[in-house]
């Protein structure tokens, strides 16, 4: 049954909801948006024109958007300190939750939100799109498939020449304190969990800012982790690099396990597979080359079928909001690392917001 949605957020990525990730599922009858909302108006004519509604339909009230609009599900993609109050309104009319990351802006309030939607009985999940891209979801499909064994290691590199101010396409970004954490690594650090396939035990961050880098916090850092299977993982990320090698969608990440070593490089992926117990070489582009999984829709886009498929009784997505703490806590954990030069213990720093 086609779901009606309120959208919430209609900035520099919210107009990509509306033209992309809304309007496909719009055109195959997923979703039914029956409102947006904005403190722009100028955001709201162009929300109202991308999904073809009326001006009667766009909000800058958002307690009125809610009031005059029943839906089962609202999605919000304003920036993190303001996920809570939307929220708390979409919980206060029975509405349903997808959210873009990270569900906060601090730990704290991560768990909180977590917990408000739990005691009003409502779902809520979280956009990790990253890790539902058809090359990441090609790659995971490999290492949960059991082929290659045990997981030892898992890497991920990301490097991006955005060093000048505004190349990273937000003011915010070349404002906030923890650039590269909060709004690279977020979903790096998502993924490294997730094909290590554990939560993190512990983790201990490098952040810092190169002396050509245009921004106010750190761009640049290396993450260890150590998570409850035993596998290791470790996360190198630079949004200064003299060239992108590894630029947005473009991750390279290596998977080491018992068996063999899945790679995944600028959306290509091999794999090498241990023959026997000889001692065995090679070298990177002479593996196994995997075909990626086909399939009509990735990234959000899929994400939002996926969301309407847990309200009509399937399994809660992945991404669900408690489930989603994790991954705040390898943002936050890692931001508290890197200020007190120490490893953190994450399942307890998560208890210390509980």
């Amino acid at each position: 049954m086609t779901k009606r949605v309120i959208h919430v957020g209609i900035g520099s990525f919210g107009r990509r909801w509306c033209t992309e990730f809304l309007a496909a599922n719009i055109a195959d009858k997923t979703i039914e948006v029956v409102a947006v909302v904005d403190v722009d108006a100028q955001a709201l004519k162009f929300g109202a024109a991308a999904l073809g509604l009326p001006d009667s339909k766009c909000y800058v009230d958002i307690a009125k958007a809610f009031a005059e609009n029943p839906a089962d599900f609202c999605t919000i993609v304003v920036p993190p300190g303001r996920h809570e109050a939307v929220i708390d309104v979409a919980l206060a009319h029975g509405v349903d939750v997808l959210c873009e990351k990270p569900i906060a802006d601090t730990m704290r309030a991560s768990v909180r939100i977590a917990q408000k939607v739990k005691a009003a009985g409502r779902k809520m999940a979280v956009t990790m799109s990253h890790r539902f891209d058809q090359d990441k979801t090609t790659l995971r499909s490999i290492i949960r498939s059991g082929r290659l064994g045990k997981v030892n290691t898992v890497s991920c590199r990301y490097s991006s020449d955005m060093r000048k101010h505004m190349a990273w396409g937000a003011l915010f970004r070349h404002t906030m304190d923890d650039p590269l954490i909060i709004e690279g690594a977020v979903h790096h650090l998502d993924l490294v969990g997730n094909l290590a396939g554990a939560n993190c035990r512990t983790l201990f961050a490098s952040t810092w800012k190169p002396g050509w880098a245009e921004y106010a916090g750190d761009t640049d850092g290396v993450v260890m982790m150590v998570f409850e299977n035993g596998a290791r993982g470790i996360y190198e990320g630079s949004s200064t690099a003299a060239v992108g090698l590894n630029d947005w969608y473009n991750e390279y990440v290596r998977v080491d396990c018992e068996e063999g070593t899945a790679i995944l490089n600028s959306r290509e992926i091999e794999v090498f597979t241990r023959q026997g117990a000889k001692r065995q070489r090679s070298r990177e582009g002479h593996g196994q080359k995997i075909q990626q999984i086909a399939q009509p829709k990735w990234l959000n886009t899929w994400l939002i079928e996926q969301f309407c498929q847990w309200l009509d009784g399937g399994d809660p997505m992945e991404t669900n909001v408690e489930a989603n703490v994790q991954a705040s806590a390898l943002i936050f954990a890692s931001i508290e690392s890197q200020r007190t030069g120490a490893p953190i213990d994450v399942q307890a720093f998560i208890r210390q917001h509980t």
